[in-house]
């Protein structure tokens, strides 16, 4: 723990953002998005010994003000009648609710405004300079929109978030988005800002939804520059995956120079997911959050906000996943070898597939990709096309 300049008071490395009010953002028992994977991660960590409820802050809810920041009025009040069961399905088509992928469900403004609360919450612990970093797993739906859901996502807490940030702390903010789906509703939120600064390595939208984020996606008027996407191919292994966030982000962090960042870390890039076609591994998870405080620390004095995301395997890889985060936070060394075995026992009899029992994955995990050769290449490629704003400046200077 480092002593807060200025004061007497000790700064926390992280703060870990929870409280059971948030898995009341439930759409369905049978739908993908269960949030039961933040008290699977929550569990894992308590049982790793890596947190104490002295760690855990409880989230507040997000005002109606606060989500006016990156929301209509109208659509607000379409989603608190909607909670209330004041309107038919069939009515909030229009605004991306009563659909297959986001039903209506009892209270929802109440459940999606906590959400977005979690993520002010992490903001002000950093940006007060109470915690270096901070992890609210209950934030990261990146699809909404500024008057209408999408793709599982109501209110987006991210958007908000960086709202909330330029409005009260006056800061520039990197947002870096490694869900394996296109992180569209943060991009489109700030396409136009050259204070905001967003980076989304997703799979091509080729296969995949939203269908967005192409490399030529570079932001509008003084914005433009701003945004980066990095379209990976399907199939895309760890190697290719590392080495396009590797470089990407330390590029656009040099060149951005940020005063804070946010993560949003969908776990949905692993070979086990159901719903993505990338075969990602679990040290990509592990990877991932020791480049961002690296980062954060480098450039931003520590100042880091990550929230949760995507990731619909629960069982095998969100909470290993999810629970390297709050890890790398800590500045603990990564563990390895089998998981607590009391949370193996605890969880197997609920899981309808068997857990991976290590921290690792199993190996091999899968047959060996015959076009391996051709996606790196073709990922290397992306990769050089969607950087060349800032290396042709750099090569100008």
């Amino acid at each position: 723990m480092a002593k807060c300049t200025g004061n007497f008071m000790m700064k926390k490395d992280a703060v870990f953002i929870y409280s059971k009010e948030q898995l009341g953002y439930s759409f369905s028992d049978s739908h993908p998005f269960n949030q039961k994977r933040i008290v699977l991660t929550l569990d894992l960590l308590k049982k790793s010994g890596a947190i104490t409820d002295s760690d855990i802050i409880a989230p507040r809810i997000a005002t109606d003000d606060e989500l006016l920041l990156a929301h209509d009025a109208k659509f607000i009040d379409i989603v608190k009648r909607a909670g209330k069961g004041e309107i038919k399905e069939t009515a909030g088509e229009m605004y991306g609710i009563g659909t297959e992928d986001t039903p209506i469900f009892p209270n929802m403004h109440e459940a999606s405004a906590m959400l977005v609360g979690g993520t002010l919450t992490a903001v002000d612990e950093v940006m007060s300079g109470r915690a270096r970093h901070a992890l609210n797993l209950g934030g990261g739906l990146h699809h909404g929109f500024k008057g209408r859901a999408s793709g599982f996502c109501v209110y987006n807490d991210s958007s908000v978030a960086i709202k909330y940030i330029q409005q009260k702390y006056g800061a520039r903010v990197l947002y870096i988005d490694t869900d394996a789906h296109h992180g569209d509703g943060v991009q489109w939120s700030f396409y136009d800002d050259p204070d905001v600064c967003t980076l989304s390595i997703h799979e091509t939208g080729r296969y995949l939804f939203p269908g967005t984020g192409s490399v030529t996606e570079r932001g509008n008027g003084k914005g433009y520059g701003t945004s980066f996407n990095f379209p990976i191919d399907a199939f895309t292994e760890d190697e290719s995956f590392l080495e396009v966030y590797r470089t990407a982000f330390k590029e656009v962090t040099e060149y951005f120079k940020p005063d804070v960042i946010l993560t949003q870390n969908g776990a949905d890039a692993h070979y086990f997911d159901p719903l993505t076609h990338l075969y990602g591994t679990i040290n990509i998870f592990h990877e991932i959050p020791r480049l961002a405080r690296e980062m954060a620390n480098k450039y931003c004095e520590g100042r880091w906000i990550a929230v949760g995301g995507g990731g619909y395997d629960i069982w095998r890889v969100v909470p290993r996943a999810w629970a390297h985060l709050w890890i790398a936070m800590n500045g603990i060394d990564a563990p390895t070898g089998p998981l607590p075995a009391e949370w193996v026992k605890r969880w197997q009899s609920e899981s309808p597939v068997p857990l991976v029992e290590t921290w690792e994955d199993p190996v091999p995990l899968y047959k060996p990709i015959p076009r391996k050769e051709e996606i790196t290449e073709k990922n290397a490629q992306m990769l050089e096309q969607a950087l060349h704003l800032i290396r042709e400046k750099r090569e100008s200077c």
